[in-house]
């Protein structure tokens, strides 16, 4: 029992280093692009490249990622993840060319792709059920926001002290650890390829393709607008690619002699994963568009610098780490959907009261209060929001599910930041200043409200009142929810 819980501790521990270092990277380069921009010679629109190409990559490969940490096992995708994710990393900050960085931010999506649904899904099997599940659940969203809001505050610090390119060069110890202590803590998990081995070539195709020929589509219309004939062509492409991604694995999971489907569709009538899913997506949209709306405010209104802007965004991080305490208590006594409920409001009271910004604000009246109030409603739910999206999922669906959730938060960050981005800059139009930059910013922050409200009715329609215990059929069957009567 002893080696057992030791083991567990190891790999929370491994989890934890790796869902920090993958969320830290989302944030960390964004303080330092007005550098990267001036050492590396980008030119206008280019810089932008150096976001997207990471999110292209990650997003675009993550259902693919899942399905590879069921097939291939766990620790191995791990090991994979963490050795491409530390190289890209210290290439990147060797870069002497933009096209060098962006490549760089590509195979650190890649690496990320393997890493993320690789980590959750290893999660899940190593904690099922009880206590040690709500508090390694904690722990993994504690981590995993504090990462993205303490990307800021890093990226800064090493921006203005070290330089630009220590904002890659900081991933490179954080993998070795972790590597480490996958190697030693973590055993061999088996594959889960079930009675089909032949993998969904077609599936995966289709899939990926369409994943990321949608995540470029919305994130190029900052830069050509959604009107245009471009924005028009590539979303109808990547609508017709999941068209037949969705047929393709219909037909799969009806021919049990065919492929092993990329992601069996079966899993969505699980409305646990479903619900899940959908808030997660609204969620992601609300989280993405808050993080870029105060950065800006901070720095074009209230004329922080890149530092200073961090350390004003550290509230974020402790709050995250309150309301993820906080859940972890509760979650022994409360349902999930409770949980889910309660932060989502609270999140949402939050970015209503950062609607009320002004140019005439400061630090202590407009976003001290907010931060508070959005990063712990965040904490609450978002432990719950992961443990409800794997439950009820077979055993040999886990890297899935995990693949299909990151999906869905790296989809909704995309699309959120790219439609609320396009109303704060309709309301701002070309005006430079701070009144007319300070509404913008407030109406993407309400309208990241009204999100929180969204994912908060799917919550309440949408999800079971019990957790639903994981689910032992095999994969080609349906997913059914089974009430937990241990719960309230």
């Amino acid at each position: 029992m002893f080696r057992n819980n030791s083991r567990a501790g190891i790999t929370l521990a491994a989890v934890a280093v790796v869902q920090f270092m993958v969320s830290l990277d989302l944030s960390v380069v964004n303080v330092g692009l007005p550098q990267i921009a001036a050492g590396l010679g980008f030119v206008g629109a280019d810089l932008t490249w150096v976001i997207h190409a990471y999110a292209l990559a990650f997003g675009g490969l993550l259902l693919l990622g899942g399905k590879a940490a069921d097939l291939l096992g766990r620790k191995r995708l791990l090991i994979f993840g963490l050795a491409v994710f530390g190289l890209a990393s210290l290439a990147g900050g060797f870069a002497l060319q933009a096209g060098q960085l962006i490549a760089a931010r590509a195979v650190q999506g890649l690496g990320a792709a393997a890493l993320a649904p690789a980590a959750l899904s290893l999660l899940t099997s190593t904690f099922p059920s009880g206590r040690p599940r709500v508090r390694a659940f904690g722990v993994w969203s504690a981590v995993n926001a504090a990462g993205g809001a303490l990307g800021v505050l890093i990226g800064g610090l090493l921006t203005e002290y070290a330089g630009w390119r220590w904002v890659m060069f900081v991933n490179v110890p954080m993998a070795l650890v972790a590597l480490a202590l996958v190697g030693v803590g973590i055993a061999r998990t088996e594959t889960a390829a079930g009675p089909r081995s032949r993998p969904d070539v077609l599936g995966a195709v289709l899939g990926t393709a369409g994943m990321t020929t949608l995540v470029f589509g919305v994130v190029r219309t900052d830069q050509v607008g959604w009107a245009s004939p471009v924005t028009a062509i590539t979303l109808t492409v990547a609508v017709a690619l999941l068209v037949a991604f969705v047929l393709v694995e219909r037909r799969l999971e009806r021919d049990p002699a065919g492929p092993d489907p990329l992601i069996r569709l079966g899993l969505f009538r699980n409305r646990s994963v479903a619900g899940a899913n959908t808030y997660n997506l609204l969620l992601g949209a609300a989280m993405a568009s808050a993080f870029y709306f105060v950065s800006l405010y901070l720095q074009r209104v209230l004329h922080y610098g890149p530092a200073q802007s961090g350390l004003a965004l550290l509230p974020f991080a402790i709050g995250v780490i309150i309301g993820s305490a906080i859940a972890v208590k509760l979650g022994y006594r409360i349902a999930p959907r409770t949980l889910m409920i309660g932060g989502g409001l609270l999140t949402a009271v939050g970015f209503a009261w950062f609607g009320l910004i002004s140019a005439e604000g400061s630090f202590l009246g407009d976003v001290l209060g907010p931060s508070l109030a959005v990063s712990i409603g965040f904490g609450l739910c978002l432990a719950p929001m992961v443990s409800t999206a794997t439950a009820g999922v077979a055993a040999a669906e886990t890297g899935t599910a995990s693949g299909l959730l990151n999906s869905s938060r790296q989809l909704g960050a995309a699309l959120g930041l790219a439609v609320l981005g396009t109303a704060a800059q309709r309301r701002t139009g070309d005006l430079i200043d701070p009144a007319a930059l300070s509404s913008g910013y407030a109406l993407g922050l309400t309208l990241a409200a009204v999100l929180l409200a969204g994912s908060v009715l799917i919550a309440l329609i949408v999800l079971p009142r019990r957790r639903a215990e994981p689910d032992a059929v095999e994969p080609a069957a349906a997913t059914t929810v089974t009430p937990d009567p241990t719960r309230p």
